[in-house]
């Protein structure tokens, strides 16, 4: 099977090596996003909660590009420096995710890139 490179300027560019998004058949994998502007790229703010909507947004835009709603993830997987923002977290989640929400993985860590708080990838069925 063939990779598609899925890409959008509604989300911030690649700050590494890798794509934005990568879809190969009916599955498509989206990176990690930290919450950057897509346009400055800069982080949005030093708080938890601008920060969580706007990797949810990231998010948002690249499976929208790739052809796709947020109602076809099946796999989120959540990266935060702090998890006692985890409730907060849950609730932003649910504003963007519809029951019965995708299967999901919250992970404390100690540091992201560019001091963010939170990262999140996702996978989705095509």
């Amino acid at each position: 099977m063939s990779r598609k490179i899925i890409s959008t300027d509604n989300a911030p560019s690649a700050i590494g090596t890798y794509s934005q998004a990568v879809r190969v058949g009916d599955t498509m994998w989206i990176s990690g996003q930290i919450a950057l502007d897509p346009i400055t790229m800069t982080l949005v703010s030093d708080g938890i909660e601008a920060q969580t909507r706007r990797v949810f947004e990231n998010l948002k835009a690249i499976v929208t590009a790739g052809g796709a709603s947020l109602d076809q993830v099946v796999k989120v997987n959540i990266y935060m420096t702090d998890l006692a923002h985890f409730a907060l977290v849950n609730k932003i989640m649910a504003e963007y995710f519809l029951e019965p929400y995708p299967a999901r993985a919250a992970v404390g860590v100690a540091a992201l890139p560019r001091g963010a708080q939170i990262e999140a990838e996702c996978i989705v069925a095509l």
